[in-house]
């Protein structure tokens, strides 16, 4: 699958490719992986010593230097740490690759390196390892990758395989927040003569909303699998409904989803209909999609809100045999995987415009 220019698809590759080449080498076989390499799920886990495991996750390094080092590297900090949160268990430590482009001089490196390990310290992370260069044919925002890392008991852990039929499902923030503050941290200039000084101002504010390790923490407090949530996942590409087809597949589960219960802030709606994109199908990082036992879904509503973090019930977990359907104000249709995120394209359109501008 290539563009008119010939270039494949930005963003996670498609299902098919990913299920034909990666799925069917993934090196040798290990009797203490316990969860290895699946759709929808965020995280691998393997056994460290009897009745304990390690949850790790790996993500590219994502620096945005025009945020500023300080905010760009706490973005790509938390994207990391989201994910591992994801297992329920606490990240801990990570390693470090970053293949910086030449231009940078070493007070950027300094910068950066200071803003990165703040973002990590803050987060209870120690780097352990890592690598670090300037290598020519590097550019940002993708300079290099990263695993994080959490320990806990075998038996204290959640996947998004884990969701079950009658778990309520609450989503977190809301739709498109990653997609909307992105496009209003980079380019509030050309988004002011359309909508507004406040609309852009709240949708940089939600710079920060770009981290589901919080509410994965509070989430985890109120007990996993039977005792409270089954599953957990962050709403990156594929946005909020991409999200949860991921988390059913996983989980091998059925949903019933009324759109009208995800909450969509005012700016998310201003910012995404202005650049053409649709907000429950956009990137969220920031959005956690949690299936969680119906006794204790008040439980989780309660503590979220009692952090000042917004969250709704939008539906429930059905055996998969009553199939993934979506309730809209048009009438109830099936519930698929949007495929490419329509973010890549209208932020790289967006980004071609501002350079032009210049």
């Amino acid at each position: 699958m290539t563009s008119p220019e010939g270039l494949a698809p930005p963003g996670k590759l498609h299902a098919e490719l990913f299920s034909q080449v990666i799925l069917r080498h993934l090196g040798a076989a290990d009797a203490d992986v316990v969860v290895g390499p699946r759709h929808g799920v965020d995280l691998g886990v393997v056994r460290t010593a009897p009745g304990q495991v390690m949850a790790l996750t790996s993500d590219p390094v994502f620096i945005v230097p025009t945020f500023g080092w300080e905010r760009a590297t706490w973005f790509a900090v938390h994207i990391l740490a989201s994910d591992t949160a994801m297992s329920g268990l606490a990240p801990r430590w990570m390693a470090v690759d970053l293949n910086l482009p030449r231009e940078l001089d070493d007070q950027g490196v300094t910068e950066l390196w200071q803003g990165y390990a703040k973002a990590c310290e803050d987060l209870g992370i120690a780097v352990v390892t890592g690598h670090t260069g300037r290598y020519d044919g590097t550019s940002w925002p993708m300079v290099g990758g990263a695993t994080c890392m959490a320990t806990g008991p075998e038996d204290g852990y959640v996947t998004s395989a884990m969701a079950q039929p009658g778990d309520q499902v609450v989503v977190t923030k809301g739709a498109a927040i990653e997609a909307t503050a992105l496009f209003g941290g980079t380019f509030p200039e050309l988004l002011r003569p359309a909508l507004g000084d406040a609309v852009v101002a709240a949708a940089d504010t939600l710079f920060e909303a770009q981290t589901v390790v919080p509410e994965a923490r509070i989430a985890a407090g109120i007990g996993l699998r039977e005792d409270g949530v089954t599953a957990l996942h962050d709403a990156t590409e594929g946005g909020v409904l991409g999200g949860l087809v991921e988390l059913a597949e996983a989980s091998g589960v059925g949903l019933r989803i009324d759109r009208d219960l995800i909450p969509v802030r005012p700016e998310v709606r201003a910012i995404c209909g202005h650049v053409g994109i649709d907000p429950y199908t956009a990137i969220s990082e920031g959005t956690l999609l949690a299936t969680v036992r119906p006794h204790k879904a008040g439980a989780l509503l309660t503590a979220l809100g009692e952090a000042d973090i917004d969250a709704a019930v939008v539906g429930e977990v059905t055996p998969v045999e009553e199939g993934r359907r979506l309730r809209t104000r048009e009438g109830e249709e099936d519930l698929a995987h949007p495929g490419f995120d329509p973010f890549w394209a209208a932020f790289a359109e967006w980004s071609a415009s501002a350079a032009e501008d210049a």
